[in-house]
């Protein structure tokens, strides 16, 4: 029984390290596979009851596993959707098969890179068949609210490359100063004038047109400090959209700054912004003059005008030329006129124990009981890591590693083959005791 014990506890010494064996070629084939997580072999001991003097041999059980909480080293890449994850999380991705299939049934993989290229339909795909996985943005860039403990509102992320977008012009931001010469008794100074561009709803190029004209004082009185405000809108045919009376402050503390805004025709002056809303045909903006008491908008100072600062959002209608993720996982769109827009947003998915995931093909695992339920995260936010672009995750491999412990391996199997060798010379002496 004892030496029928040491032959078995051999053979599962050869099991065993066979088994090891298989996990450190796997590791090594590997070691330039991006994305790919280490195995790794564990031994632990068998125990049969022993009594009377006698022991018996249990040998030795095998167990591998997949470390997937392990990240290889990042390396640059001149693509800009090559994404990885500094951190922890992992990408959403399906499969090329399930979105051709058009089902309604995506199933979520997750990965930790990839090299996402444009298909023929515009999907974010990796060379073997892995789609990109995000939530899609509206219009304006805004992405609605989506439940955090499901897949449902996830969508292979498609982008549309002959894609044309305009930006409504919402604000515009001025820093004028006004000679305060004009408003003095005598003075016979024309009405100063701007042209401001702003592009409508439609990417349309249209002009509201600012005109300053001084409020004289009764002869032999004291200046005014008061100018008209007057804007038109060249989409309505030059109508007037707002008339202000605009007054400066002349005191030695705060000389030179907006002091009051009297609505004479438009809508009210906001003091708490600094801002007229004006309501353009090509939908309403934001038109700031600035606080009162403060410098950085309106001014009357000296005798000079200066249009120092005209600012403003918006631009024409452009062609988008690329995309690029940013470290919050949102994929933008950039186009020729210098705008840019989020169209998706990629969540990164995070689980209590990533170790029990399944591992799967490509790089790729699924959700199991032994990992726990996932949630989406923004990039960034809760546990979860940041997204790199223009990246790759390495392989975990550490070849020195595995050569070490190949050789390790092989010594090992050759003790537990000869074990079995020994075994079988003393059941062949055991034998020879008959003749």
């Amino acid at each position: 029984m004892t030496i029928s014990s040491a032959l078995n506890a051999g053979v599962a010494g050869l099991a065993a390290n066979a088994s090891r064996l298989s996990t450190i070629s796997d590791n090594i084939a590997n070691s330039s596979t991006y994305g790919y997580k280490r195995a790794y072999t564990d031994f632990d001991s068998m125990v049969i009851g022993s009594g009377s003097g006698r022991y018996v041999a249990g040998g030795v059980r095998a167990s591998s596993q997949r470390l997937i909480s392990e990240r290889g080293p990042l390396t640059t890449s001149a693509n800009a959707t090559d994404i990885a994850i500094r951190g922890r999380g992992m990408l959403p991705v399906t499969t090329a098969s399930a979105v051709q299939a058009d089902n309604g049934q995506l199933p979520m993989r997750l990965t930790t890179t990839g090299s996402f290229r444009t298909d023929d339909q515009g999907y974010l795909r990796t060379a073997s068949g892995l789609m990109l996985m995000g939530w899609p943005a509206g219009p304006d860039g805004a992405v609605p609210t989506f439940s955090r403990d499901t897949v449902a509102g996830l969508e292979p992320i498609q982008i549309n490359a002959n894609q044309i977008s305009g930006a409504p012009t919402s604000r515009m931001d001025l820093a004028v100063n006004l000679p305060a010469t004009s408003t003095e008794d005598g003075s016979t100074a024309a009405p100063e004038a701007l042209s401001i561009e702003y592009f409508d709803n439609l990417g349309i190029s249209e002009n509201v047109g600012v005109a300053f004209t001084p409020v004289a004082p009764a002869p032999g009185g004291a200046a005014t400090n008061q100018w008209t405000m007057t804007l038109t809108d060249s989409a309505s045919g030059g109508a007037v959209v707002g008339e202000y009376t605009l007054t400066f402050d002349d005191s030695r503390a705060s000389g030179g700054t907006l002091q009051d805004v009297a609505t004479i025709s438009g809508l009210d002056y906001d003091p708490a912004t600094g801002s007229i809303p004006i309501a353009v045909a090509g939908g309403p903006i934001e038109f700031n003059v600035g606080l009162r008491g403060e410098p950085d908008g309106l001014t009357q100072l000296s005798d000079v005008f200066v249009p120092s600062s005209i600012t403003k959002d918006g631009s024409a209608a452009g062609n988008m030329t690329s995309v690029e993720v940013d470290e919050n996982g949102n994929v933008v769109a950039l186009f020729d006129t210098g705008i840019t827009r989020r169209i998706y947003q990629i969540p990164l998915v995070d689980v209590p124990n990533p170790d029990g995931l399944m591992p799967m093909d490509g790089q790729t695992y699924s959700v199991t009981p032994e990992s726990g339920s996932f949630f989406l995260w923004d990039a960034g936010d809760g546990p979860t890591g940041d997204v790199v672009a223009y990246a790759r995750e390495e392989s975990a491999t550490d070849v020195a590693a595995e050569l070490t412990s190949l050789i390790q391996t092989q010594r090992a199997y050759s003790s537990n083959a000869k074990v079995i060798q020994t075994v079988d010379e003393m059941l062949q002496e055991t034998t020879n005791i008959k003749r």
